[in-house]
């Protein structure tokens, strides 16, 4: 790697670090407790606690034909 192309890289990363620490932190106490109500209020609609509807499921096996 070049000097210049080692410094853009620096450069780069230095940025993304000033990015990274001038972002608003949130403490996880207040985060966790706006996420468990957000799970609560969604899980009527979640399909992986209320399953898929056979109807509307894309993935259901195909029906097979058998003779006895």
């Amino acid at each position: 790697m070049s000097c210049r192309n080692s410094l853009a890289h620096v450069q780069k990363v230095v940025e993304q670090l000033r990015l990274e620490a001038s972002m608003e932190r949130i403490k996880i106490s207040l985060t966790a407790v706006d996420l468990v109500q957000y799970c609560l209020d969604q899980r009527r609609s979640d399909p992986l606690l209320t399953g898929i509807a056979a109807s509307s499921n894309p993935f259901k096996e195909k029906k097979s034909c058998v003779l006895l």
